[in-house]
C-alpha cells in the first residue's frame, strides 16, 4: 500500500516540486497539500495521511506550532525541510522537540542540479518515517518540562517551549536531579542488571529521534557524573554546534562540540561535529578527522566506538538509541569483543527501531532499556 504524504509550504513552486519528486515514486501517494499551518491541522485531520512534509516559515501558522497541534489531535510523522544556518538548526531542533521525526534541508540549488540524488534521499526518508512509532511522538516529554534541580526545594518549572529556555542559562547542582517521568507504552523489563564498573567512557550513538532522545538522557545525569562523554548524532556540520549549546543549557553536566585535541573529562559530554569522524586517542583526547567520503555517515558512530574500544578496552560503557540503519553495529561488535558493555533503547520507545534492532539483533546487547531508563541506569552503572 502506498503511503499517503501531506506536502505543507507557503511557496507553490515547492509544493509542486515536492508534489512532482513524490509522486513519481509509484511508493507513495500524495494525497493533499497546504499553504499554511491551520490549513495542514485541517488537512491531516482530514486526509489522515501517513507522513506530513512541513515547512517552518509560513503566513497564519508557522509550522512548529502546526507540528504542536497534530501531535496532540491527530498524532502523524512530520519531515520537517530546514535551511543549513545557525537559526535553521534552532528552529529545526524546536520542531524536533514539538514532535517532528526528521528533516531534511531545503535547497532548492540541489533541486534543480542533482534531482535524482535530491528524488532518491526525499522518498527514502519519507519511506522510513512512514513507519515509525507513532506511539512514541506523544510519549517524548520535552526537556523543558523535565525536575532538574532548582534552587528552592518543593518548586516545580513550568513547561516552557525551547526557543525560550535557551536564553537561561540553569543554576549547575552536584546534586542528581529528581526521576523524569513519561507516559510510554508498557516494555518489556531490562535484560539483567547494569554493571557497575568505573568506566573510563561513555559513549551514545544515535540518529533519527536523536535529538530528543540525548536531551532527555543527558537531563537526567548530576553535574558529578564520573565519566566522560562523547556523543555520535547524525546531524549536519551547521546543526552539531547550536544542539550542543542547546544541550548545555539545558543540563547539569558541561557539553560542547568536539573540537580536534580536547581533553576527556568526567562530567563533560562531547558532540562529535557533523560531517566529520571522531575518534579517541590514547592520550585521552579526541581527534576530529574530515569526512571520509567512503562512509555513509559524517560522523559515524562505528568510528567512534571502534576508537574507544582499541584504546579503553573493556572500560566503555556504549549506549545505542534510535535511529535509522544499522550504523554502530560493528562498532559495538568491536567494543564487546574488547569486554566493555553495550546497551540498546527498546523498540517501545525508538521513534525508528532500527540502529538498537541490529545491535540487539547481532546479539551485542548487554542490557534493553526503555528510553526512560537510559539515564537513570547510567547514574547506577557509573556512580
Amino acid at each position: 500500500m502506498a503511503v499517503k504524504v501531506l506536502v505543507v509550504d507557503d511557496s507553490g513552486f515547492f509544493r509542486r516540486r515536492l508534489t512532482e519528486i513524490l509522486a513519481a515514486d509509484s511508493r507513495i501517494e500524495v494525497v493533499g497539500t497546504a499553504s499554511n499551518g491551520q490549513e495542514a491541522i485541517d488537512k491531516t485531520l482530514e486526509l489522515r495521511p501517513d507522513v506530513i512534509t512541513m515547512d517552518y516559515e509560513m503566513p497564519v501558522m508557522d509550522g512548529i506550532s502546526a507540528v504542536k497541534q497534530i501531535m496532540q489531535r491527530c498524532p502523524t510523522p512530520v519531515l520537517m525541510f530546514s535551511s543549513l544556518t545557525h537559526e535553521g538548526a534552532r528552529v529545526t531542533l524546536d520542531a524536533l522537540e514539538a514532535g517532528a521525526v526528521d528533516y531534511l534541508p531545503k535547497n532548492f540549488e540541489d533541486i534543480s542540479r542533482n534531482p535524482q540524488k535530491v528524488r532518491e534521499l526525499l522518498c527514502d526518508k519519507v519511506q522510513a518515517i512512514s513507519r515509525s512509532n507513532r506511539s512514541g511522538l506523544t510519549s517524548r516529554m520535552p526537556v523543558s518540562s523535565a525536575r532538574l534541580p532548582l534552587a528552592s526545594a518543593g518548586a516545580q518549572p513550568a513547561a516552557t517551549p525551547l526557543h525560550r529556555q535557551e536564553r537561561v542559562v540553569r543554576p549547575r547542582t552536584t546534586q542528581p536531579p529528581a526521576p523524569v517521568t513519561t507516559v510510554t507504552a508498557p516494555v518489556a523489563a531490562p535484560v539483567g542488571r547494569a554493571q557497575r564498573k568505573a568506566y573510563k567512557l561513555v559513549a551514545i550513538g544515535t540518529s533519527t529521534g536523536g535529538p530528543v532522545a540525548l536531551q532527555q538522557v543527558l537531563a537526567s545525569l548530576p553535574a558529578n557524573f564520573p565519566a566522560p562523554i562523547v556523543l555520535i548524532q547524525h546531524m549536519p556540520g551547521t546543526f552539531t554546534r547550536a544542539f550542543a549549546d542547546r544541550l548545555d543549557k539545558l543540563c547539569n553536566i558541561r557539553i560542547k562540540e568536539a573540537e580536534d585535541g580536547d581533553i576527556l573529562k568526567p562530567g563533560h559530554a562531547l558532540l562529535a561535529p557533523g560531517g566529520k569522524q571522531m575518534m579517541i586517542d590514547t592520550r585521552g583526547q579526541v581527534r576530529i578527522l574530515p569526512g571520509d567520503e567512503r562512509l555513509n555517515y559524517k560522523p559515524s558512530v562505528d568510528v567512534t566506538f571502534g576508537s574507544a574500544a582499541k584504546v579503553y578496552q573493556d572500560k566503555v560503557l556504549a549506549v545505542v538509541l534510535t535511529g535509522m540503519g544499522s550504523d554502530g553495529r560493528e562498532g559495538a561488535r568491536l567494543l564487546k569483543a574488547a569486554g566493555s558493555q553495550v546497551w540498546a533503547q527498546d523498540e517501545a520507545s525508538c521513534v525508528i527501531y532500527g540502529m538498537p534492532m541490529a545491535v540487539t539483533k547481532a546479539g551485542l546487547a548487554d542490557q534493553i532499556y526503555s528510553l526512560n531508563d537510559v539515564g537513570p541506569a547510567l547514574v547506577e552503572a557509573c556512580i
